[in-house]
């Protein structure tokens, strides 16, 4: 497996359709890596690409990921003319996650599209 960058990983959400932050009950995760190709996937493991289409990006610090969650979706989002979009969500770890450190960082990226 080509992996582009080892010291990036990309966590995805895949929600239901029409979930909320109110509503969220069952979710699909996956734990990944970018690569440049699909040829060598190893067995037990399958590819996966993320949807094109537009992202919101948080800078998440420290270890707290639900109380930026909850700032995004209750805060952020009702005031953005944006709604979010039926895609998955993702995080990337790179260089500065530091998993169960305070002074770690990670980006949310959160699909989103115009309110029309």
């Amino acid at each position: 497996m080509n992996n582009l960058s080892p010291d990036e990983f990309i966590a995805i959400q895949q929600f239901p359709k029409d979930t909320t932050i109110e509503n969220i009950v069952d979710y699909t995760i996956w734990a990944c890596v970018e690569v440049s190709n699909f040829k060598d996937i190893p067995t037990g493991m399958t590819s996966f690409v993320i949807p094109a289409g537009e992202y919101a990006v948080f800078l998440q610090k420290g270890m707290d990921a639900s109380k930026t969650y909850q700032m995004i979706m209750k805060e952020w989002l009702p005031t953005s003319g944006y709604t979010i979009d039926n895609r998955p969500h993702f995080q990337i770890m790179g260089e500065m996650y530091k998993n169960g450190s305070s002074d770690s960082e990670e980006d949310f990226y959160i699909p989103i599209k115009p309110i029309v």
